[in-house]
C-alpha cells in the first residue's frame, strides 16, 4: 500500500526543473547540452556579499532567527520598499522566506478557501497555478495575446472575475515573456478591482532590477496606491543579485496577512537560514552599482539573442522588456517531421526534438500555459548564447 495521499497527484513537477534536471543528467552522461531552461543567473555572488556572510558566521550568527527574518533584515527591506518602491511599510509588515517562492506558498496557503479562485494572467510562471491547487484553490487562468504584449488588460480581468475570487496574481517582469506593466497598465487594472473589495494583489516583483525598457518599474501598490492595504508585494535577491541558492525571498503587505504566514512559515521551515539572511541583508543595504553594471551586460545578452534569433526563419519573438527570457512562437515548426520521419506535434515535442539531436534545453511554452512557443534564458556568456542559436538553427533546418 502507498504511503502517498492522492492530493499531490492534482499537481505536476516544476517543467522547469524537470527540463533543467534532464540537462545535468545528460551532461553527466557525457552529453554535450548548454541548458537555456533554468532561469538563473551565471554571475557569481557579488564578493562584497559573500564576505559578508562569512563574517556572520565568524561572529557566530549560524543559530534560530525570528521565525519569519531578523529585525535587522526587515527593516532594510522595509527601506527598500521606501526608497525604491515608494511603498510606506514597516518591519512588521514584512515577512522573510526561504525564496520567493515559500513566501508566495505560504500567502496562497493562509489566505484561500476551497471553492476560492485566482485569476493568474497566462504565459505565467509555472508554479503560480499549482500553488493555489495545493492551497485547495480553483486557477484561472486568464491567455493573454501576443498583441497586448502578453499583458493582462482590464476587459479581461472584468471578464474573469466572480464572487468566488481572492487574488489577482501579476508578475512583472514576466517569466516567460519579458512584458513589463507600466503605471497606466496597472491602474488600468486598478480600477477594475476597485469593484471588487475581496479581490488581493499579488505582484510578484522578483525580476525588478532586470528591466530595459524607458519607463521605469513602478509596482502595483504604488501605481494603486488605493490597494495598496489588500496588496502583497513579492521580491527577493535571488535574480538581482546573483543569490539563487542562498534562498531568500520577502514580501510586504496587510499586518494580519503577514502574521499568518508567520504561523504558517513556524510549523514548516521556521526561520530561513541566518547566514542568508546576513548576506541578504548585505546585498540590500550595500553600493548597488554591481546591479547596474550587470543589467547593461544582460541588456547586451538579451540584444543578441534576439537579434540571433530572428534569423531563424520560422521563429518569432518580441523583444523583451525586461527579466531574462526570450519567449519565441514556434508554430510553423508544428507538425514538420523529424529526420526519420516523426512529426513534431507540438512545442513539447520540439523542445524534446532540440535537447535530444542539437544538445540545447529549452522549455516548451505549454508549461506556461500558451502554446506554441520556446521559452529560452539568455542569462549566459554571449558565446555559449551563439553556440546554442547556431545548434537550434541546424536542427530546426533539419525538419520538413
Amino acid at each position: 500500500m502507498s504511503l502517498v495521499g492522492s492530493r499531490i497527484g492534482r499537481i505536476k513537477p516544476s517543467a522547469t526543473v524537470v527540463v533543467a534536471q534532464l540537462a545535468r543528467d545528460l551532461k553527466a552522461a557525457g552529453r554535450d547540452v548548454i541548458d537555456l531552461a533554468e532561469g538563473e543567473p551565471d554571475f557569481d555572488t557579488p564578493a562584497p556579499i559573500i564576505e559578508a556572510a562569512i563574517a556572520a558566521m565568524r561572529r557566530g550568527e549560524t543559530r534560530y532567527t525570528a521565525v519569519d527574518g531578523t529585525p535587522v533584515l526587515k527593516a532594510a527591506i522595509a527601506d527598500k520598499f521606501r526608497r525604491e518602491n515608494g511603498l510606506d511599510v514597516a518591519p512588521d509588515q514584512v515577512s522573510v522566506g526561504t525564496g520567493a517562492k515559500q513566501v508566495i506558498y505560504n500567502a496562497l496557503q493562509v489566505s484561500v478557501e476551497p471553492g476560492d479562485e485566482v485569476v493568474i494572467p497566462t504565459p505565467s510562471w509555472v508554479s503560480y497555478a499549482d500553488m493555489v491547487t495545493l492551497a485547495g484553490g480553483t486557477p484561472v487562468l486568464v491567455p493573454c495575446r501576443r498583441e497586448d504584449r502578453f499583458l493582462l488588460r482590464p476587459e479581461a480581468l472584468a471578464g474573469a472575475l466572480s464572487a468566488r475570487s481572492r487574488w489577482l496574481i501579476l508578475n512583472s517582469p514576466n517569466n516567460p515573456t519579458g512584458s513589463v506593466y507600466g503605471a497606466a497598465d496597472l491602474a488600468a487594472l486598478a480600477a477594475v478591482l476597485g469593484r471588487w473589495p475581496r479581490v488581493g494583489v499579488l505582484a510578484d516583483d522578483i525580476y525588478e532590477h532586470l528591466i530595459y525598457c524607458v519607463e521605469p518599474f513602478v509596482t502595483f501598490a504604488a501605481a494603486a496606491p488605493a490597494l495598496a492595504g489588500r496588496t502583497l508585494t513579492v521580491n527577493g535577491v535571488s535574480k538581482a543579485y546573483a543569490m539563487t541558492g542562498w534562498r531568500i525571498g520577502y514580501a510586504a503587505g496587510p499586518r494580519d496577512l503577514i502574521r499568518a504566514m508567520a504561523i504558517l512559515q513556524g510549523q514548516s521551515t521556521t526561520n530561513p537560514s541566518a547566514i542568508s539572511q546576513a548576506a541578504a541583508l548585505a546585498a540590500l543595504t550595500g553600493s548597488q552599482d554591481v546591479v547596474r553594471e550587470r543589467r547593461q551586460i544582460m541588456r547586451e545578452r538579451r540584444d543578441r539573442v534576439v537579434g540571433l534569433l530572428r534569423r531563424i526563419n520560422g521563429l518569432a519573438c518580441a523583444v523583451p522588456e525586461g527579466a531574462f527570457y526570450l519567449f519565441a512562437e514556434c508554430g510553423p515548426f508544428i507538425g514538420r517531421r523529424r529526420p526519420g520521419g516523426r512529426v513534431v506535434e507540438s512545442d513539447a515535442d520540439l523542445a524534446a526534438y532540440l535537447v535530444e539531436t542539437a544538445g540545447v534545453a529549452l522549455v516548451p511554452g505549454g508549461a506556461f500555459g500558451a502554446s506554441p512557443y520556446l521559452r529560452l534564458c539568455y542569462a549566459h556568456p554571449v558565446a555559449l548564447l551563439e553556440d546554442a542559436m547556431g545548434r537550434i538553427a541546424r536542427a530546426l533546418a533539419a525538419l520538413v
